[in-house]
């Protein structure tokens, strides 16, 4: 059991005594736990055996594409049924998608609940779940409604990566790996050679990556100027992941967010803060963990239409978190289309 305290909660990892500690320290009017069709069979049987309060429970689909507001307009729908007050508890039980929606319904709910996240995703234990980040997709443009809004607590068991397919753990290791480029180069080195992902010590992992992004969370909670840094890979990176949002075979986030990275990272690159032989072994290693999908790049027309829409940008020039080094990431970066092109490329080929 580990405890990283942030400045107004908790990160509570392999602790169940602490969700119930917590529950009653509340006194809340009722508790409503979200999940989705698979934390319901896999996830919320755990939880609920350990819970010694009576809640109800609201299901959504799995997936970014239900990651809107009419996914929303639902929840907020059935805590109205439920007889949910700005008192009760809402406990968000899944990925990123609950951790993000359902922060976001619970946070603009008659003003205001209080959460809980209990991330069960590797991508959503070491990212999502840390720093109040809460919002939804809107018009296929990622994450363009939402508010910043620490929870509660956040409670984290590694148990539940066992209940996750390969390539959930191998999207959310795209996280660990940004973590160490951005801000810790010996983990990053460490990190980028592992290939078997089974029989890892996970809480271990959870909590130095979870330590390196909370150190930047709690400096600059509302993201006006280091927090930046944690987007490295994202503004390309959400773009594909955008473009491919209503395909049949989607991209995961982490294998959006990787393509980003290796992009983002040429484009480092470019600017000269990073060599040649350090750009080709982001890349190398990306592509041996995440492979080379270079079929779901769109033009560059499309490309910059998506970027065109990034939270980064100011006065309607794209912004990039980019690489000052190996280990120290920067942001408000410019960067030309020309530079974009060349970096698309180098993924590309």
């Amino acid at each position: 059991m580990k405890k990283i305290s942030c400045n107004t909660y908790d990160i509570h990892i392999n602790n169940w005594d602490a969700v119930n500690e917590y529950i009653t320290r509340g006194n809340y009017s009722s508790i409503i736990i979200i999940v989705d069709e698979n934390t319901s069979e896999h996830c919320l049987p755990t939880l609920a055996g350990t819970l010694i309060q009576k809640f109800d429970i609201i299901e959504i689909e799995s997936g970014e594409i239900n990651k809107d507001l009419d996914t929303c307009k639902g929840i907020w729908e059935t805590m109205i049924d439920f007889g949910a007050d700005r008192h009760s508890l809402c406990i968000n039980l899944g990925g990123g998608v609950i951790g993000d929606m359902g922060g976001f319904t619970a946070s603009t709910f008659m003003r205001g609940m209080d959460f809980i996240q209990m991330p069960t995703t590797l991508l959503s234990q070491v990212d999502a779940s840390v720093g109040g980040k809460l919002g939804v997709d809107f018009n296929t443009y990622k994450n363009l409604i939402g508010v910043i809004k620490n929870p509660g607590a956040v409670f984290i068991f590694t148990d539940f990566l066992d209940t996750l397919p390969i390539e959930q753990i191998i999207s959310g290791y795209a996280e660990v790996i940004k973590h160490g480029l951005i801000i810790d180069a010996d983990a990053y080195y460490r990190d980028r050679i592992i290939r078997d992902f089974s029989n890892l010590d996970w809480e271990q992992i959870v909590y130095d990556s979870v330590m390196i992004k909370k150190s930047v969370t709690d400096d600059d909670p509302e993201e006006r100027g280091r927090r930046k840094i944690l987007n490295f890979g994202h503004t390309l990176g959400h773009a594909i992941e955008s473009h491919n949002l209503d395909t049949p075979t989607h991209l995961l986030h982490g294998e959006a967010i990787a393509i980003g990275m290796v992009m983002e990272a040429h484009l480092s690159f470019q600017k000269g803060n990073i060599t040649e032989q350090e750009v080709n072994q982001v890349k190398a290693s990306i592509i041996e963990i995440f492979g080379h999908q270079t079929d779901r790049i769109p033009d560059m027309e499309t490309l910059n239409s998506l970027m065109s829409k990034d939270k980064k940008n100011k006065g309607g020039v794209i912004m990039f978190s980019l690489l000052e080094q190996v280990g120290l990431g920067n942001y408000n970066q410019e960067v030309s289309l020309e530079n974009i092109e060349k970096a698309v490329q180098f993924y590309s080929y």
